[in-house]
């Protein structure tokens, strides 16, 4: 089914009334949270290492194997299920609706290799009612992934992103501006800032990038996006009170040495920053993008969790486990 947007009091509504799609531009309100495309000094000699310690090893190892997971298990009543299907993609349960967010099965991303095989595959999840997109990079917004999936439901994209995605299959495309609003039957979808920046390509520096916030009458998920830290977490947290949050805590070593990335503890700050009750990280153990060893930023995240006396509300999930909240 096709959707089109419909006005409501709450923000604009995806609702079951037009086959053609309708396309949103608006300008952007602001871009002070982007980060330049510059490299700072001393990125010859990061990409070296980078290339060195990080990339070849991975090339030359072989790729770990899948995990066997017995399924998905399904939210009942005001549970909401995550499960983690490797890198910034998951596939959500809340208030009776099945969303996919940032999926990706590729096994490579140009000379970078995914260090396991997908536990999950699109064929092995339930029903998806909802697509969601935080920004146009390949990690993130990965054509085939999302062309193996498209049935004709809605997708929500930042803006600027809706060209990309208009030939791969899916119904109304809703291109949304920072704290924009839409609703999908009971819930209430808000496209958050974000630190980061949104270019597929050098010269597309255009289109838009954030995060979402997912809220039901009961209960709210949050699913960051890329970011680095910076106080519009506080913001955000003022907006919605989460019950689990998603965040990023890899790739925190850019070999161009721009801050585009959180690392673990900063992806705590922030958790604590929003006032969430629960976290889910992501970003890390799936494409090797960053300097820092392998499996480092998992063993920062346990250690800054202990330091802080919160290890009972950190879920640090393998590829293609889920949880129930």
């Amino acid at each position: 089914m096709i959707y089109d947007p419909a006005p409501d009091s709450g923000g604009s509504a995806l609702a079951s009334r037009s086959s053609k799609k309708k396309f949103i531009f608006r300008k952007a309100e602001s871009d002070s949270n982007r980060i330049g495309l510059l490299p700072t000094e001393g990125w010859r000699k990061r990409n070296l290492q980078f290339l060195n310690d990080v990339l070849l090893p991975t090339l030359l190892a072989k790729r770990k194997p899948a995990r066997i997971i017995e399924g998905v298990p399904l939210a009942n009543g005001i549970e909401v299920g995550v499960t983690w299907l490797g890198h910034a993609g998951f596939f959500a349960q809340i208030g009776g609706v099945n969303i996919l967010i940032d999926p990706n099965w590729a096994l490579w991303h140009g000379p970078v290799k995914r260090l396991h095989h997908p536990s999950l595959w699109p064929s092995e999840l339930p029903q998806i009612d909802l697509v969601l997109v935080t920004h146009a990079h390949f990690d993130h917004l990965h054509l085939p992934s999302l062309r193996r999936i498209a049935r004709g439901q809605p997708i929500i994209v930042p803006r600027g992103v809706g060209d990309i995605v208009k030939r791969c299959g899916f119904g109304q495309i809703t291109e949304m501006e920072t704290w924009n609003k839409v609703r999908f039957r009971d819930l209430r979808i808000t496209l958050t800032p974000a630190r980061h920046w949104g270019a597929r390509m050098i010269h597309d520096t255009h289109r838009g990038f954030g995060g979402f916030l997912i809220e039901s009458p009961e209960r709210c998920l949050f699913h960051c996006g890329d970011s680095s830290m910076f106080d519009g977490f506080q913001d955000i947290g003022q907006r919605a009170r989460v019950d689990i949050a998603l965040m990023p805590i890899g790739a925190y070593l850019a070999p161009s040495g721009r801050p585009v990335h959180m690392n673990p503890e900063e992806a705590l700050d922030a958790f604590e920053m929003l006032g969430a009750k629960n976290m889910v990280p992501m970003h890390h153990n799936t494409f090797p993008l960053g300097g820092e060893p392998l499996n480092e930023p998992e063993e920062r995240l346990t250690r800054a969790s202990v330091q802080r006396d919160i290890v009972e509300r950190v879920r640090i999930l393998h590829e293609g486990e889920s949880v129930l909240y």
